[in-house]
C-alpha cells in the first residue's frame, strides 16, 4: 500500500515537472486575445511610421483602449503596467516619439526569434494597427527615464 502511494505520489510529481517544461510555456506559445478599437478611426491597411495617437483629441481613448489590449497580450512578459520583472524589455523605457515608433513597429512586424525559438511573435497582421497603436499609446502613458 506504501508503495502505490509513493508510485502515486511520484507519478505526480513527474507530471508537474513535464507540464511546467512543456513547450505550451514558451513565450510564443499564446494565442493573442482580441482588442475592441471602438472609439478609434480605421487606420487602413498601410502600417503608419508614427504613432497616429498621440498627442492629439485621441490619445485619451488609445490609452485606455491601449491598457486592455497590453495587459491581454503582452503583460504576461513585459510585466503588469509595462513594469517588467525582467522576462522580456522594460517597455517603459522604450523612447517617446518617432525613435520609438520606429522600434515598435519593427518589433509588431518581426517578432523577436533567437536562435529559431520565438521569444515575441509577429503581431502586425494578428492585431489591427488600431490595437497596436493605442498599446503603443499606453507604454507611453507608462514612460520612464530610470
Amino acid at each position: 500500500m506504501i508503495q502505490k502511494k509513493f508510485l502515486a505520489a511520484a507519478l505526480l510529481a513527474v507530471g508537474g515537472m513535464l507540464t511546467v517544461l512543456s513547450p505550451a510555456w514558451a513565450h510564443g506559445d499564446v494565442t493573442p486575445q482580441p482588442v475592441d478599437t471602438k472609439g478609434l478611426p480605421k487606420l487602413g491597411d498601410e502600417w503608419k511610421d508614427s504613432n497616429p495617437f498621440r498627442g492629439n483629441n485621441l490619445t485619451e481613448t488609445a490609452t485606455k483602449i491601449g491598457s486592455s489590449g497590453f495587459g491581454q497580450n503582452c503583460a504576461r512578459c513585459h510585466g503588469i503596467e509595462a513594469v517588467s520583472g525582467g522576462i522580456a524589455p522594460d517597455l517603459r523605457l522604450l523612447a517617446v516619439g518617432p525613435d520609438g515608433d520606429e522600434w515598435f513597429k519593427y518589433r509588431m512586424e518581426n517578432g523577436s526569434v533567437r536562435d529559431g525559438r520565438v521569444y515575441m511573435p509577429k503581431f502586425k497582421g494578428i492585431l489591427s494597427q488600431e490595437a497596436l497603436w493605442a498599446i503603443r499609446t499606453y507604454i507611453e502613458s507608462r514612460h520612464t527615464e530610470e
